[in-house]
């Protein structure tokens, strides 16, 4: 129970720190591109996949570390910095794989459910609270 918790704790902090980083791309973004284009989302997004890339390929093949600390950065900080970074290791998995069909499926199904799904959140809050 302990190590779970302790776990959860390792998550939370890296997730703070990484949000905190999204958070300061996207502003300084903003005040230097404008507001036309989601240039800081953009940003963080290919960022956070470049370096879950890197890190994945680190550890696989050059470094040992503790699944604390893969937790931390991976699954905390990247995952705060941005979610999609553990989509695009999921998709590079499928290729890898090389299941070409499924990850075409999986790129698809996520970012058009996903869109959907928030414009559908968008619409069950008008329904609901207007």
């Amino acid at each position: 129970m302990f190590a779970a918790m302790t776990s959860v704790l390792w998550v939370a902090l890296g997730g703070a720190i990484g949000a905190a980083g999204r958070h300061v791309v996207a502003t300084q973004a903003l005040r230097l591109m404008g507001p036309a284009f989601p240039w800081g989302t953009l940003s963080v997004n290919i960022a956070g996949s470049l370096a879950m890339g890197f890190l994945a390929g680190l550890f696989a093949h050059r470094l040992q570390v503790s699944t604390e600390v893969r937790m931390f950065l991976m699954t905390g900080i990247l995952g705060g910095f941005t979610t999609f970074s553990a989509f695009s290791l999921d998709v590079s998995v499928l290729v890898e794989r090389k299941d070409y069909l499924m990850g075409a499926l999986y790129i698809i199904g996520s970012v058009t459910l996903a869109v959907a799904a928030l414009f559908a959140g968008l619409r069950l809050a008008r329904l609901l609270f207007t």
